[in-house]
């Protein structure tokens, strides 16, 4: 600790170039493999989506004979073809409302839930944290087939079963919320702890209420943070393949979020050999989430660093 202390203070007053240079030169031989390493995975990720993006635009012919090479004249018809025909566009929207539904209630309850949690000393906290955090170890497999009995009796529930039953896009965002809470509970508890007590105090003595204290104080502060899990909550509903599979038949085909469409495609093109849209329907799915992480990286990264240093 006291080594480190000392280097951070002689660090005081340098250039950032300095200070690359002289941590690069301490972490030796490292420096240059972690450089190694991170290209090596870059080319693994830059890769396979650069590829997709170029089949997309390609005929059948170009993609199975010539993979790597341009295409000769860019065939945007795939894109429209996934569009109307495949019914990607019906797919999309389906995403974005179960996706931005699901991601504001664990927003919501995540964030209460954690602020409480964080800053409220009460018996059973601890037990409570605990619970929520015990979600992380349990991978959604585990819970795929209580979970399709819990959604199915609660269709049975007077006046608002159809609304959150099997088939349902209620029963579903209820689902993706249950699911995205453990993660957003750890990450939130954690950043809220690091806010100033002495704000919050004064806001309680010109007696503000609780509530106000963490709509108006509290949430403002922990912004960064907010940021960052709410970006990591998006992808990662968006992504999410085997909740909509078991929680959307094939007799509400008309609800089927994003994943199931390109799953379907997926296996039609087994028989009707229309691999120029399936890589366009591939295309659609990954560019909203390159543009959301393009939009908010540097809110993330600020999000990551923040709780971090603090």
């Amino acid at each position: 600790m006291v080594s480190r202390t000392s280097a951070r203070t002689a660090e005081v007053g340098l250039t950032r170039g300095q200070v690359r240079e002289r941590r690069r030169l301490r972490l030796g031989p490292l420096s240059g493999l972690s450089h190694v390493a991170l290209v090596v995975w870059t080319v693994l990720v830059v890769v396979p989506i650069v590829w997709t993006f170029l089949a997309s635009v390609k005929s059948e012919d170009e993609i199975f004979g010539s993979a790597w090479s341009l295409p000769a004249t860019p065939r945007w018809d795939n894109w429209a073809r996934a569009w109307d025909q495949a019914h990607v566009g019906r797919y999309m929207l389906n995403s974005v409302v179960v996706v931005s539904l699901g991601t504001a209630g664990t927003m919501l309850f995540g964030a209460m839930a954690a602020y409480v949690l964080a800053r409220y000393r009460f018996r059973g906290n601890r037990a409570v944290y605990l619970l929520f955090v015990s979600g992380l170890a349990f991978p959604v497999y585990l819970a795929l087939t209580p979970l399709f009995f819990v959604v199915r009796n609660m269709g049975n529930l007077p006046l608002i079963g159809p609304l959150i039953g099997l088939d349902s896009y209620g029963g579903l965002v209820l689902v993706y919320i249950a699911y995205s809470l453990p993660f957003t509970v750890f990450f939130l508890s954690a950043f809220f702890r690091t806010l100033p007590q002495a704000v919050a105090e004064a806001a309680f003595v010109d007696g503000a209420s609780h509530s106000r204290v963490f709509f108006q104080i509290m949430l403002p502060l922990a912004r960064p943070g907010i940021v960052s899990i709410t970006i990591f909550n998006v992808l990662g509903q968006w992504n999410q393949y085997q909740i909509p599979l078991v929680l959307l038949s094939g007799q509400a085909k008309d609800k089927w979020v994003l994943t199931q469409g390109i799953a379907d495609i997926s296996t039609a093109a087994g028989y009707d050999a229309d691999w120029a849209a399936l890589f366009a329907a591939l295309s659609m799915a990954i560019l909203p989430m390159l543009i959301v992480y393009t939009i908010f990286q540097r809110q993330i990264q600020a999000g990551l660093t923040a709780g971090a240093l603090k």
